[in-house]
């Protein structure tokens, strides 16, 4: 009996797997000799015009593990009528705007821009995704992936978060920004020891800059002065010690620029929020107020 048990759940097990795959979609593009992969979540067939949700993992991820950690915006994808894209970054990482970088994207100069510029012309063919309508969730490295896509492809995107990741500071920073005004969340823990909260240096990864700096680069751009409105989120999780303040600047006529400051956060997405879920009703924002 426990044998047949045994089987039965390795069964059923690789069966949920099977499925999982039928419904994501792994496909690539060619650029400068490399081949560049990544994973899309089927839309339904009737989902015309939908916006497209890049999820960048952070150093050393990869796009199906990222996919796997959005199940809660894949389930309401077809619902909301967004595409969920996860990109593989060359060599687990992106060519980012760190110039003290050691990952081989970096020192390569890979070519992100052209990258995702095809992953969107692929997603407009193949699924007729909105162009209008594209944004960006990047964690730690993909957040700085994400910072840069927004500073040098602005056109490209409607908004961005970042998570966990804050600015390069100046003499660390190795892209030509075009400053344009942009809609911008931030989620960072003010107890991250990797990306720290207040700034300085990222392991190998050369210095950065502090959150409240990251936060006032994007709300000087959108021209916005004085004190961001606060408000303190529901602690749904009051057993683990963190909380959530939200500090935002929100104005008609200028892009919404939103810091989530999880006291005593760490490096990774805090429990009181789906941070997958939070970005997508913020990205909403932006569609009807824009």
């Amino acid at each position: 009996m426990k044998w047949m048990l045994c089987c039965y759940l390795a069964f059923f097990c690789c069966l949920n797997a099977v499925f999982a795959q039928a419904d994501m979609i792994d496909d690539s593009v060619l650029i400068d000799g490399h081949y560049r992969t990544f994973h899309i979540n089927k839309p339904a067939a009737d989902n015309q015009q939908s916006s497209l949700v890049f999820v960048l993992h952070g150093s050393g991820g990869n796009g199906i593990k990222t996919m796997r950690g959005t199940k809660k915006l894949v389930a309401m994808a077809d619902q909301e009528k967004v595409v969920v894209i996860c990109p593989d970054g060359y060599k687990r990482n992106w060519n980012e705007c760190r110039k003290n970088a050691p990952a081989a994207a970096n020192l390569e100069n890979i070519d992100e821009l052209t990258f995702f510029s095809q992953m969107i012309d692929y997603c407009v063919s193949h699924f007729h995704i909105n162009p209008a309508k594209v944004f960006v969730v990047g964690t730690s490295g993909g957040g700085h992936m994400a910072y840069k896509l927004a500073m040098t492809m602005p056109e490209k995107f409607k908004a961005i978060t970042a998570i966990v990741a804050n600015i390069p500071d100046t003499s660390n920073f190795d892209c030509v920004a075009k400053e344009k005004a942009f809609p911008v969340m931030i989620i960072n823990g003010t107890s991250d020891s990797t990306n720290p909260y207040y700034g300085g240096k990222v392991k190998n990864k050369g210095l950065v800059r502090s959150t409240d700096e990251t936060f006032h680069y994007w709300a000087s751009l959108a021209g916005y002065k004085g004190e961001p409105k606060m408000e303190a989120l529901p602690d749904t999780d009051p057993t683990d010690g963190k909380t959530i303040e939200r500090y935002t600047f929100k104005e008609r006529g200028k892009p919404e620029v939103v810091l989530l400051k999880v006291i005593n956060g760490t490096h990774g997405n805090p429990k009181d929020i789906d941070v997958f879920v939070e970005s997508w009703q913020f990205f909403k924002r932006q569609l009807v107020n824009n």
